[in-house]
């Protein structure tokens, strides 16, 4: 019952010391049996926590460690995150963190994802480019190895748990990578011991941020669309306005369809600049918007800033 009640008190080093809705990024100290071997090569293997929820942020996390030392990984009982109950799963990242022999054979990094940043990616105009999930979880993956490498660390291999068509994906990844020799493949958490540790890292971190986050007092359950308290919570929080708080994705359809049936408020926005196609030159001789023309319009940036003064006048 002590161990227990230790574990419930540990905070994992991944979560930011005050609440946030940027995305962060965090990264232990290189291994010492690594880094007093840099020629020696390291597998490193990525998984992910928190795709499919409307609340909360998405964790990429990777994991990595000497080829020597995978099959004593394995008698950690590393696994699926999502096979494990969430006592066991603390415990193992607590060892993580603690654990002589596994502090010095096994390293691990993560990149929170933040709602905001994942919806402010998905909802950009199509003319700037839609960010979509799939893209972003690319990104976050391929910059975690970039950290590892950038950290002195020689990745020989990589075991990535698949966002999209296997075979595509590890195909982009070579080509990023050259040096690494890719296994990309569904479940990869279920099959390969390094990818299990970081799937650990990725899930006990979001749980960890969406304690932190949850001002429902437990009632908004478990942050997917498929579970009645999530749904019931965000009809009942939804403004007409300004919708929700930053911890939600405002890009998932259930947000959308909250708003329509609560109420949201319908707005018309008025485009300042004309959507036509000009060349360079004609660009540069074009006769700049007048205000008459501006105020015409049934929204105007000439609003924005207007009668703002300094707040010591």
């Amino acid at each position: 019952m002590a161990v227990c009640e230790t574990r419930a008190r540990f905070s994992p080093p991944s979560l930011p010391l005050q609440v946030t809705h940027n995305t962060t990024h965090f990264y232990t100290e290189i291994p010492s049996n690594i880094s007093n071997d840099p020629s020696g090569e390291v597998v490193l293997g990525v998984d992910e926590a928190g795709r499919g929820p409307v609340l909360g942020p998405m964790v990429y996390a990777a994991a990595y460690c000497s080829v020597h030392y995978l099959d004593q990984l394995k008698s950690y009982g590393f696994d699926d995150s999502k096979a494990l109950s969430a006592e066991f799963r603390l415990g193992l990242l607590q060892q993580m963190c603690e654990t002589a022999d596994l502090v010095e054979n096994v390293g691990w990094c993560t990149t929170t994802m933040s709602a905001r940043d994942i919806a402010r990616g998905m909802l950009r105009p199509v003319s700037h480019g839609v960010y979509n999930l799939n893209e972003q979880a690319h990104d976050a993956t391929m910059a975690l190895i970039q950290g590892v490498l950038d950290r002195g660390v020689n990745v020989k291999r990589a075991y990535i748990d698949t966002v999209g068509p296997p075979d595509k994906y590890e195909a982009k990844l070579s080509r990023r990578f050259p040096g690494i020799k890719f296994t990309v493949a569904k479940k990869a958490d279920s099959l390969y011991p390094i990818v299990s540790a970081a799937s650990i890292c990725a899930k006990v971190t979001r749980d960890a941020s969406l304690a932190t986050m949850d001002c429902s007092g437990g009632k908004w359950g478990s942050g997917y669309p498929s579970d009645s308290k999530t749904s019931t919570w965000l009809r009942s929080q939804v403004d007409p306005v300004y919708g929700w708080g930053n911890v939600v994705r405002f890009s998932w359809g259930t947000c959308r369809d909250a708003l329509e049936q609560g109420g949201g408020v319908n707005i018309e926005w008025a485009d300042d600049i004309e959507t036509e196609t000009y060349g360079v030159k004609s660009l540069l001789e074009r006769v700049p918007v007048q205000p008459q023309q501006l105020e015409s319009l049934a929204v105007s940036t000439l609003w924005y800033g207007s009668g703002v003064r300094d707040f010591d006048d």
